[in-house]
């Protein structure tokens, strides 16, 4: 790839990303007297999503993409898109930074850490380790970006009978000062594997996917070895809360006191300790609180946050996240002389064949295969 491709391609890049991380969001501060210092805040969601130190922002993908084609993307005409940088919603549906499957082709990152949680849907990853893997339908990746690698993040539309749905968190953690030069690694919590909490009453079942800290007696997998949540006494905690209609849900307080948002995004009656929230709002509280979660007559899903900051300088440039701006600077004199490794897939925007199941290659060579 020439160098003013590269640059070309991270000015796009940096355009898309810095496009939503400059979303405004706008908060009000709950009122109620009994919940002054519970709730301390509540914020509406869009496509990006605010949060608190030590996370970076959290995005909601949801694509309502149609039957796929021959090449594994939409059926459908593109035609009126802005392919390559396409994040408006048009029948439904957005491609990204793609132009034939959509998704995002092969990018940099450097400083943190992805968390890819997919509840619908099917994600290609490939990087310049010479990794790859197909995961989705419940599957989580967790990436550290580390010193710098390149990855691409494509979703191939493999049905072509049928639409195909994606719906996904992608959520950066930060790295502190440190780790943000360790060498890069993934790891896959599959979702036969991630831990699930469960409360029955008579009125309906809490199920909670307990992807990073413990809760209650619940503990997850290890996440990645130099991640801020490899240290459980930084109660970092991702977990994703289904709540049948009319059943209620504890959530313990932490240890310490921590930064803790819960992001009520499908269903439309929550109560927490008695105060209706509104839908699709995050919803920031007092974590050494215990809290009172309650659904009304349908189901409702919750995504959780939390964890102890990290309380370092953040300086973010489109893919990179440091602690100063000649780090920043440095970053990308490294990935314009060694593109992190270089790119193994011949194109940036490659998929897997249609007919591989779930599977993770790692940079060791090592291969984990899942059925379906």
């Amino acid at each position: 790839m020439s160098i003013e491709f590269r640059r070309n391609f991270l000015k796009t890049f940096t355009l898309g990303v810095s496009s939503i991380v400059a979303s405004p969001l706008f908060s009000f501060i709950s009122k109620s007297t009994n919940n002054m210092q519970t709730i301390k805040s509540i914020k509406p969601l869009g496509f990006q999503w605010e949060t608190s130190d030590p996370f970076l922002f959290c995005v909601h993908h949801e694509d309502d993409f149609p039957e796929g084609n021959e090449k594994m993307g939409p059926s459908s005409s593109l035609e009126g898109r802005r392919l390559g940088e396409d994040f408006i919603i048009k029948d439904g549906f957005r491609m990204y930074h793609g132009k034939t499957v959509p998704g995002f082709p092969g990018h940099p990152h450097r400083g943190f850490e992805t968390i890819t949680v997919v509840r619908k849907g099917l994600v290609d990853h490939s990087d310049s380790m010479g990794a790859a893997g197909r995961y989705g339908n419940g599957d989580v990746q967790w990436m550290t970006a580390g010193k710098g690698v390149q990855h691409a993040e494509m979703f191939p539309l493999l049905d072509q009978t049928k639409k195909n749905p994606l719906e996904l968190f992608q959520i950066w953690l930060n790295l502190p000062k440190k780790n943000k030069m360790v060498d890069p690694h993934f790891k896959m919590l599959w979702k036969e594997e991630i831990p699930i909490l469960k409360e029955t009453s008579s009125k309906g079942t809490i199920a909670i996917e307990v992807i990073a800290g413990r809760l209650k007696n619940i503990a997850p997998q290890n996440p990645p070895p130099n991640s801020w949540a490899a240290d459980e006494h930084n109660e970092v905690g991702v977990w994703n809360i289904s709540m049948d209609p009319n059943s209620s849900f504890t959530l313990p307080k932490s240890q310490n006191l921590i930064n803790r948002t819960l992001y009520f995004y499908e269903g439309s009656h929550l109560m927490i300790n008695n105060q209706t929230i509104p839908n699709y709002h995050a919803i920031e509280v007092e974590s050494q609180q215990d809290l009172l979660l309650q659904s009304s007559d349908e189901p409702i899903k919750i995504l959780v946050l939390q964890g102890k900051p990290i309380g370092e300088p953040v300086i973010q440039y489109g893919p990179f996240v440091m602690n100063t701006k000649a780090e920043i600077n440095q970053a990308f004199e490294d990935y314009h002389a060694t593109q992190f490794g270089g790119w193994p897939w011949g194109i940036y925007d490659y998929v897997h064949p249609r007919n591989k199941s779930r599977f993770a290659k790692h940079a060791n060579g090592t291969e984990e295969i899942k059925n379906g």
